[in-house]
């Protein structure tokens, strides 16, 4: 990707979305292109300071309003929402496909589950429901109620581009609040596609829904913003910190959902099925671009065992193909840019000079646009390198070897990440105590992948958030709302 001072006369320049209007910007874009391709899609603007005053402007004087209409209204304009984007679900999914490079069905997929959490957010005149106690001393009763914060900045990664909007967006518009959606630069077509579909909905008034391309400027401009009451982030854990404490330090409200490094613990006694299907689509699916990827497996038992399980793991692995994200045979799809493909490689380097054994090496053919990179699986490998602990983001899956449960246990609780951790076992009692004492926030039982339905929170530990109340579920009612505590006498 490049930054260039105009766009191609043939090349779209995309344009941001501030109080119902599409307003173009394109004093300096970058480039988006087709992960599989090289093809150039659009150019992106990289909004500033002024763009995000425009976008808070509107987004504030359209919540004046949208606060005060009934939670009723509110919640079925976003039953419309929802069947709006069930009506454009294959479309969606091509625009992702297209623009980030994930498998169609991946992307049919993040598309479902974006619409879930559309509609978990339709129980919000339920959810929005207060408290009270009456009579707590003489004519005296309390009430607690809930009141949407204000304007919410919602930041996007490029790795799920429809659904990770569609975590934020339906609960803080249906508590009330107006929202400005930051999407990805690499990837902002299914951002666009979603903020076009919403402005096409009478019941969603201008305003409460924005949009504002860019990079690092956008996003320094939304933190300092005064205009701006909470922000909904999602991407590494090091932007994740910088993110919640430059949010904090302007007095806003944060969820900054971080990395991860998720360990899959295999026990000798797993369906071996159940094992390798669920080890291998969780380490490599989406190009192990996920947050919630298996990237390291812990094998567990005698050196026989350990051995067994690695061997089963690295036949399934090498069939699977490897190419672009619209080919239905394809299993292991793009990076999302060729930077992105040669920095995972780069990690592969060094484990390998620090005495790794590549045992599956991917680092083949990087294909037409440089971002092809196959299934890679490391042995050998310390507990504490970085190929044991840091999130690569690729399809790289490291084996640590542990004799019994307890020592694979305190190899996945010595991570400063918490996000997710998988166990395979056919032993009722091993997973009982797995997921007792893992410190992981989202656990799998024979699963490779613990992402929650969108009625539970999205519930990373330690590392992999900031701030105390996640994604989805209850937890973004919370979040969205502010409780106001009524103390009365009436006489």
């Amino acid at each position: 990707m490049t930054a260039s001072a105009s766009a191609p006369t043939t090349v779209r320049t995309l344009a941001n979305l501030i109080g119902g209007q599409w307003r173009p910007f394109a004093e300096e874009t970058v480039e988006d292109r087709d992960p599989a391709t090289g093809d150039l899609l659009a150019q992106v603007p990289l909004s500033g300071p002024a763009e995000v005053e425009a976008a808070v402007a509107a987004a504030r004087a359209a919540q004046h309003g949208w606060r005060r209409t009934s939670p009723l209204v509110r919640t079925r304009a976003v039953m419309r929402l929802r069947d709006v984007l069930d009506a454009h679900r294959e479309e969606l999914a091509a625009i992702v496909t297209r623009d980030m490079g994930k498998t169609l069905d991946d992307a049919l997929g993040e598309v479902g589950r974006g619409i879930e959490s559309v509609e978990a957010a339709l129980g919000m005149p339920h959810l929005l429901k207060g408290e009270n106690l009456e009579g707590v001393a003489g004519g005296v009763d309390v009430e607690l109620v809930r009141q949407p914060v204000g304007v919410v900045a919602a930041i996007t990664p490029f790795n799920f581009p429809a659904m990770i909007p569609l975590w934020f967006l339906p609960y803080a518009v249906s508590c009330g609040n107006a929202v400005i959606l930051k999407p990805s630069e690499q990837d902002p077509l299914a951002g666009e596609r979603i903020c076009e579909l919403v402005a096409g909905i009478d019941a969603l008034p201008p305003g409460i829904v924005n949009l504002v391309h860019g990079g690092q400027a956008a996003v320094e401009a939304l933190l300092d913003h005064p205009g701006i009451d909470a922000v909904s982030f999602v991407g590494s854990a090091r932007t994740a910190a910088i993110v919640a404490e430059r949010a904090v330090r302007t007095g806003k409200r944060v969820q900054a959902l971080g990395g991860a490094k998720n360990a899959m613990v295999c026990l000798p006694d797993a369906d071996p099925r159940l094992m390798t299907a669920g080890v291998t689509a969780s380490a490599f699916g989406a190009a192990g671009q996920r947050c919630l990827a298996g990237s390291v497996a812990v094998l567990v038992g005698s050196v026989a065992e350990q051995d067994a399980t690695r061997d089963r793991i690295l036949a399934a692995a090498r069939e699977l193909v490897v190419g672009p994200g619209d080919d239905a045979a394809t299993d292991v799809c793009p990076l999302v840019t060729p930077a992105a493909r040669d920095r995972v490689a780069g990690a592969v380097d060094r484990a390998e000079a620090e005495g790794a054994e590549v045992v599956l090496d991917g680092r083949g053919d990087a294909g037409p646009a440089g971002t092809l990179l196959g299934p890679t699986v490391l042995d050998g490998v310390a507990p504490d390198s970085e190929a044991a602990t840091e999130e690569l983001f690729g399809p790289v899956l490291t084996l640590v070897r542990a004799a019994d449960l307890d020592e694979a246990i305190a190899f996945v609780n010595a991570s400063r990440y918490g996000n997710a951790s998988s166990i395979f076992t056919a032993s009722g009692g091993a997973a009982r105590a797995y997921r007792y004492g893992v410190e992981a926030g989202m656990v799998g039982v024979n699963i490779g992948v613990a992402a929650p339905v969108a009625w539970f929170p999205f519930a990373g530990w330690k590392d992999s958030i900031r701030g105390d109340l996640h994604a989805n579920g209850r937890d973004a009612v919370d979040f969205y709302t502010r409780t106001k505590v009524i103390t009365s006498r009436w006489t």
